[in-house]
């Protein structure tokens, strides 16, 4: 069985089901009518999403009828006009028809969603990298995982807003290729990020003291190499030499209408895909509970210790811990969130690729949206947990940053 779904971050292009199983099946596009030889079993999982295939099917079948019977001669009733992507194009995709409320609803919530990742993550790239004092390993590494985000909110959501409200892509089937290439890469870039952040965390809170000297800056370059690198060349790989393709082409072109931007995945393609996502997954999952069961056991050394005179060097110590274990716990609510985000959406990529695509289309849409809106929340997150992004998005928003020597303020409390 293979792998079709409308173009997200898992790749998998999705159409609705309109099959009579064991009979032979007809589909088309506007003013076009295709025969699909194939079995129920690659037929039935058909989902219209975005492009409303099932929609622009009955129009031609109806358009058909009336051309081979005569204008007046048919006997079925004329079909309910619809709206099409591009009106003067033969083959062109339906729209999905949205009353004005709904589609206002939309519209503002997808829009809300991209100026958030935009800006948000923007803020984050600014604030690191203007003030010397956050100059770190760690905070480097997020800087570079808030550049994913925002390319994210740039590149992909946008776009996506448009394909998911109006039903059809009016941007081009080169730049359809390039968003499908965009949304992977910078997925799981976000992905490699958490996971070396996490690994990050583990060394600072197991041995804060020698933290500096293990996790350096030019380590942390390197992972950031690693992640982008990574990322990019096997998304750009995959979709451009149309590997996860093969053994699809027939049924691709059946679906295929004017105004849709489809990249299928075959089921080989899909569990690759999945094993990106889970293996990082389960490195951060197993590190970060290590982590805090190794902040805990710290905690109760320093309850115990607590009515006992120490040296400065043990006072030292204990305060690198205490901050090392709570900028763990942020970073942890991040890896939260984004587990939470992303499972569902590669759970259901994967239950649909081996069971017939059996998600109903607006859950799909949910579930990716879900996936689009995580490029929004480290932001949200910082400003909630981490004082210095606190001031220092005070400092920027006031226009503070500007001042002369403003990258030299102290943004820590102690």
């Amino acid at each position: 069985m293979s792998a079709l779904r409308s173009e997200g971050p898992g790749f998998a292009p999705q159409v609705e089901p309109w099959t009579l199983p064991g009979v032979h099946q007809t589909q088309g596009t506007y003013h076009e009518r295709v025969e699909v030889d194939a079995p129920p079993s690659e037929i039935q999982f058909l989902r219209a999403k975005g492009n409303n295939h099932s929609s622009s099917v009955e129009v031609a079948e109806g358009r058909l009828s009336q051309g081979q019977n005569g204008e007046h001669g048919s006997d079925l009733p004329p079909p309910a006009a619809a709206q099409l992507c591009f009106e003067n194009l033969n083959g062109s995709c339906v729209k999905i028809s949205y009353s004005p409320g709904p589609r206002l609803i939309l519209y503002t919530v997808f829009s809300f969603g991209s100026w958030l990742a935009v800006f948000g993550n923007l803020l984050v790239m600014i604030s690191i990298l203007h003030f010397k004092q956050l100059h770190s390993p760690t905070n480097l590494l997020m800087a570079s995982l808030a550049c994913a985000d925002f390319l994210v909110g740039v590149t992909v959501m946008p776009f996506s807003a448009v394909r998911s409200v109006e039903g059809c892509w009016y941007f081009g089937e080169s730049y359809c290729k390039f968003h499908s290439c965009f949304d992977g890469a910078f997925c799981y870039a976000s992905i490699f990020h958490l996971c070396f952040i996490s690994l990050d965390r583990y060394i600072a809170v197991s041995d804060p003291l020698l933290y500096p000297t293990r996790f350096t800056i030019s380590v942390s370059v390197m992972c950031i190499a690693f992640s982008w690198l990574l990322s990019i060349i096997y998304s750009f790989t995959l979709i451009s030499t149309g590997v996860n393709e093969v053994g699809l082409e027939e049924l691709v072109n059946a679906l295929t209408c004017v105004g849709s931007c489809q990249v299928a995945v075959n089921q080989s393609w899909v569990l690759v895909n999945f094993l990106l996502f889970f293996i990082p997954s389960l490195v951060m999952i197993v590190v970060y509970s290590k982590i805090f069961l190794i902040a805990k056991q710290q905690a109760r050394k320093m309850e115990s210790m607590s009515n006992k005179t120490v040296g400065s060097s043990d006072s030292y110590k204990d305060r690198v811990a205490r901050r090392e274990r709570k900028a763990a716990r942020t970073l942890g609510i991040a890896v939260i969130a984004f587990l939470v985000s992303w499972l569902p959406y590669f759970i259901d990529s994967i239950i649909d690729a081996f069971l017939g695509f059996i998600t109903p289309t607006y859950i799909f849409e949910i579930l990716l949206w879900i996936v689009y809106y995580n490029s929004a929340m480290n932001p949200l997150i910082y400003a909630l947990f981490y004082p210095w992004f606190q001031k220092a998005l005070k400092l920027i928003i006031t226009g503070q940053v500007l001042r002369e020597n403003s990258s030299t303020m102290n943004l820590f409390s102690e």
